[in-house]
Order: structure tokens, then sequence, then C-alpha cells
């Protein structure tokens, strides 16, 4: 199968791109980091790699919480804007099989229960409460602490930055695309990816790699909050092999179906954990918790991958300590 995959020289772009040539599809790249500066916001661009093409597995995106509210126009037009454009050209090329890069984020925070009102969804946390160092959301209706749960796809989706709000319109255009044409999509919300070729040294860099950067050069990685927020890490290979999946998937789907599924490890760990198990590879030094925040984290989201367990056969192989011991020593992408 002939595969169009934008974001293709990108950190998990190439990774899915090495999965699906191992599989023996043909892969084009559609990349705006190569000498050939293709942007998928160009509908030329696009048409012409579209030519030809049986399905696409679209990575392109600008990621990131982001900087502050100048990003906003940067990030609808990359993720918003190239992703109607493709889905415009991808109509016109008559394909009709389309796996999409998505996000965790859409959740904003992941499942809550209440004992005394069951299961809520806090707010987005006040900036006076996170500067007092009270970082766990209460019941919205009796501000009681809540108990962390796990999120399943049909939960309500509810961005809580920029980045996340661009990431629910790819999966609200895709939808909207498939109904309109027919065509099937697999939306894979990607947990905290982490591994080789991860990017440093750049504000929309993730956690991982911050840390990381911080102890190549002998500081210590800097936790922010308590570190007790709950993420789920993924490596990146698995990602890659969810894409593959995903592909089949939707080749043998039905017409005009939209699925979404949580790509995750099925582990959960806090940001402390994380770190620790980080430096300890490194070799030190220890991290450091310092209260610090962002307007527009959440505190905890972890998810359920039974989905794509039960309907792609995927299931996370890296296990957490040996996915941080091959990071800590792997090379990045300046």
């Amino acid at each position: 199968m002939k595969v169009l995959l934008t974001g293709s020289a990108g950190f998990i772009g190439s990774h899915v791109a090495d999965v699906l040539t191992a599989a023996g599809h043909s892969v084009r790249g559609l990349d705006n980091g190569t000498d050939a500066r293709e942007d998928v916001r160009d509908a030329t661009t696009v048409r012409h790699a579209l030519r030809d093409v049986d399905a696409v597995c679209h990575q392109a995106a600008m990621v990131g919480l982001g900087v502050d509210v100048f990003d906003l126009p940067g990030y609808a037009s990359v993720n918003v804007h190239g992703t109607a454009v493709l889905l415009a050209e991808m109509a016109r090329a008559d394909v009709h099989h389309l796996v999409l890069a998505s996000s965790m984020v859409v959740y904003g925070e992941g499942a809550y229960r209440c004992d005394e009102h069951g299961v809520v969804r806090p707010g987005p946390r006040a900036e006076k409460a996170l500067g007092a160092g009270l970082f766990e959301p209460g019941c919205p209706r009796c501000g009681r602490p809540l108990a962390p749960g796990t999120v399943g796809e049909e939960a309500p989706l509810d961005p809580r930055n920029v980045y996340a709000d661009t990431k629910l319109a790819q999966e609200h255009l895709a939808a909207s695309w498939a109904r309109m044409t027919g065509g099937s999509v697999a939306a894979l919300r990607y947990h905290n990816v982490y591994g080789p070729r991860m990017p440093r040294d750049t504000p929309y860099a993730g956690v991982a790699a911050l840390f990381r950067s911080r102890l190549e050069r002998g500081e210590p990685p800097l936790v922010f909050e308590d570190g007790r927020q709950r993420r789920d890490f993924v490596h990146v290979r698995d990602v890659a092999r969810a894409n593959l999946l995903a592909l089949d998937h939707v080749v043998a789907g039905d017409a005009g179906a939209f699925r979404a599924y949580n790509i995750a490890s099925g582990g959960p760990r806090t940001i402390a954990d994380m770190a620790g198990a980080l430096a300890a590879a490194y070799g030190g030094p220890e991290p450091r918790v310092t209260g610090g925040y962002r307007l527009g984290d959440v505190r905890h989201i972890v998810a359920s991958p039974e989905r794509a367990r039960c309907e792609l056969g995927f299931r996370a192989e890296v296990s957490f300590s040996d996915g941080m011991a091959e990071f800590a020593g792997a090379g990045a992408v300046a």
C-alpha cells in the first residue's frame, strides 16, 4: 500500500515511517523540516503528494502547550487549517483512509469521583490555588478532595489550552470529512510519548526531553507542582506500531466511520516517578520539586487503552524501566 505520511521527518513521524516501511508499505513523506520545505497548508503541494496514494497517516502538527497567547495563530494555522487543506485534497484525490495523530489533551482533566457526588468533572484550576500550592482539583459541587480514575474514549472532551483546542478541532474536521466522503478515520489519542529522536532545547518539547536536557548539562530535572501529577508514558516505538495497526484497521473499516483510540501503556506514573527514573538511568543529579506551575496544565490524565487492544490489537511492549534507560542514553534532535 502507498501511504502519504505527513510530518515524516519529525519525532513520531520518523518512527512511523520506519515501521510502515518495514511492514512493506511504500511511504511518501511530506514534512516542512526537510530540504523541500513541504507545507501541509499548501494545497498544491498536498495535491501532488496525494497522487496514487491509498491512505494517509497525518502526524504533522505544531505541538506542546504553547508559550503565550501569541502562539494562537501558529497553532490554528498549522493544526487546523493544515488539516482542513489535507482533508479537502484527500476528497479531491479520492483517498478514503486516514490515521490521525490526536492527543490525550482533548480530555482536559481526567476522570474523577467525589465520595458525595459520584463522577464529576472539575473545571480549570485557578491560578490563585496553584500559587498557594493547592494542586489537586476539588469537587465542583462541594469542594471536597477527589479520587482520580481512568478515562475512556467516550468521556466528554474538554480541552484546556490552545494545543488541545486545535487537536480537538482536527478530530471534528476528520469526523465531518468521514461523514461527507464515506472515508474512514482512526484518531489515535497519544499519551505522553517519549523515546529516541525526541526534540530538545525548545519550549515546545515534551517534559521527558526537557528533563534529559538538564541532566545532560549536569543540572537536576525541575519538577513542577509537587510531582504527583499522574500521566501515562508510552514509548515512541509502541506509538509507531499503533499507527501501523490503525492503518490496517481503517483500510478494512466501515465507510463514514470515525473512531478514537487511547494509545497508552496502561501503566500510569507520576511526573516525579519519570524524573527519578530518568535521573537514575542517567546517573544523576536527583530531580528537584519546585512547586512551580503552568496555566493550562492538567493535574491527572490517565486513560484506558482497552479499546485499542480489542479493536486494533495494540498492546504497549516497551516497559517503563527499559524505555527510560534507553531514552537516557539515546541521541536527541536539537
